[in-house]
């Protein structure tokens, strides 16, 4: 999960949870909010963690290469 996708999941989690006044039958729409929301700052929190793996600012990969010494004569 990105943190675009982290973000929106916070975000509809609020939206649900302050900002839906309405009730759906047998379903808490405060409660799905809720999981919303802590799905989405768990997969924050991972995507912070691991963002220098993925790339991140100045992620730039170094090709490393070994030096060999001149390729071999002919044998005398």
């Amino acid at each position: 999960m990105g943190l675009g996708a982290s973000l929106f999941l916070i975000a509809a989690g609020a939206i649900l949870i302050w900002g839906v006044t309405g009730e759906i039958a047998s379903l808490d729409v405060d409660a799905i909010g809720a999981i919303l929301m802590v799905v989405g700052i768990i997969g924050l929190v991972l995507s912070m963690i691991f963002w220098s793996s993925w790339g991140g600012f100045g992620g730039r990969r170094r090709a490393t290469y070994v030096e060999e010494g001149p390729p071999a004569g002919p044998p005398y």
